[in-house]
Parts: structure tokens; sequence; C-alpha cells
């Protein structure tokens, strides 16, 4: 079966909806995936594409992939959820002092937040939907947000995939850390990654893992990328999740 892909508008974001069974087949499950600072809104969208042709059990679930509301440049597409200070970054990754970006909570975090979780809220009225039958993840930026917006959600979803994301507003997020422990993370990070340290992702864990998360952590000899590795273990907690009957 070919998948279908649709463009629709969930509160104030443009989404691409990706499906693979029929068009009355019972909803189980949704997954929002946001994509990381500079990438166009389409840049995951492959990625169901691959589960769908490997993971038949996810005709009930339906991906959504929503664009940043920042426009970096129209000609590429390249799309953000806050601005970045690349200048600032490469200067704390030339020191090793990380602090910064810890403690840093970008201005436009909040705001962001409250956009996905609109989305969350339309597309769980939508397909009626717990919010334990709900995944959010991303990759770099996207990870960071959906981490952000996990901690704070009013009940636990399902599940959280952070690909290449890292430790921010800290003092924050162990304030709220533990409301939500019962939801599952898959976290993965490259151990050589030049543009989000190692480190920050290592600090991420610890902080889940103090607050009660069962986290399944996958590294990998790798950049700033999201290895096979990291799309079987995210498919894993999915298909859990999603896909009552096949945990």
């Amino acid at each position: 079966m070919i998948p279908r892909f649709q463009k629709t508008r969930y509160g104030q974001l443009d989404t691409v909806v990706a499906s693979h069974g029929e068009a009355g087949d019972v909803v189980t499950g949704v997954v929002v995936l946001c994509h990381g600072f500079g990438a166009p809104g389409t840049d995951l969208v492959p990625i169901a594409e691959e589960w769908f042709g490997s993971i038949p059990e996810f005709k009930g679930v339906r991906f959504v992939f929503p664009a940043g509301p920042l426009e970096l440049d129209p000609a590429y597409d390249a799309r953000a959820w806050w601005e970045i200070d690349i200048e600032r970054v490469q200067q704390l990754m030339e020191t090793g002092d990380f602090r910064e970006l810890r403690n840093s909570q970008p201005p436009r975090l909040a705001v962001c937040r409250e956009m996905v979780e609109q989305l969350i809220t339309e597309v769980a009225k939508q397909w009626e939907l717990a919010p334990g039958q709900i995944v959010v993840g991303g990759f770099s930026q996207g990870a960071m947000l959906t981490t952000d917006l996990m901690l704070h959600a009013p009940s636990p979803l399902g599940g959280l995939i952070c690909w290449s994301g890292s430790l921010i507003d800290e003092q924050q997020w162990r304030a709220t850390g533990s409301a939500n422990a019962t939801t599952s993370v898959v976290q993965s990070h490259g151990t050589l990654d030049p543009i989000l340290p190692y480190a920050g992702a290592e600090a991420l864990r610890e902080l889940l893992v103090e607050n009660g998360y069962q986290v399944e952590f996958v590294p990998f000899q790798g950049q700033h990328a999201i290895p096979p590795q990291a799309l079987t273990a995210a498919g894993q907690l999915i298909r859990r999740v999603c896909c009552p009957g096949n945990d």
C-alpha cells in the first residue's frame, strides 16, 4: 500500500500528516516529530516512509510533521523553532564550557511549546486519543522542544524520541521533571557531534533518570545524525505505545 501524505494545519502550525492504512482504519496512535534548526518542515517525513515499509503494525498510526514558525530562508524552506546564535555556540564548543547552553532558556521556547501543545490537543480530539497514545519527538532543536513539551505536559504522554538533543533550561526542567516519569524515552546522540556536545546529551539523560524516567540511551560513533539503530529504537517505542496488542 502506498503511503499517503496530506498537508493540513493544526492551530498555528502547517503540517504534513503521513498514513499507511485504509481511510477508515481506526487510528491507534499519533507520532509528532519536529525538525531541527534550518531544516524544512518535511525534513523527517522520509522516516515515516521507512517505518511504513518495515513495520506493518503502523497502519493504525498517524505521523504528524509540523513546520517551525520561523522562516530562515524561503528559497530552501529553511525553518526554525527559535533563533540560535551560531557564533556563540561555536565559541562554547571551542572552550568546552557548556554551562551556558545548559542554563539557557530560548526566548521562544514557551511560545513554540504552546503551539505544539495546541496541535496535540487537536489531533487527540480528531482521532479520539488519550495522551498516553501520543508520542512526541524530533531531531536537534526539535528534540529539545519536544523534551520541554513532554516535561510540561498536563498528563503523561506515551513516549518521547530525542534524537541529538541536549540539556537546556536546566533549572526549569529539574523543577518539572518528575511529573510525567511514566513516559517512555528513547534518546540517541553521536559521540563525535560537533554541533551539540555529547556531554549535553549525557547530562540530559542523567536528569531524566534522576527524575524516574526509563531512558533507552543509544550512543553511536558519529556526528549530528539519526543512525539506523536510533530509528530502530524509536520504532520499537512507537510500536509499544501506539500499536495495542503488539507490545
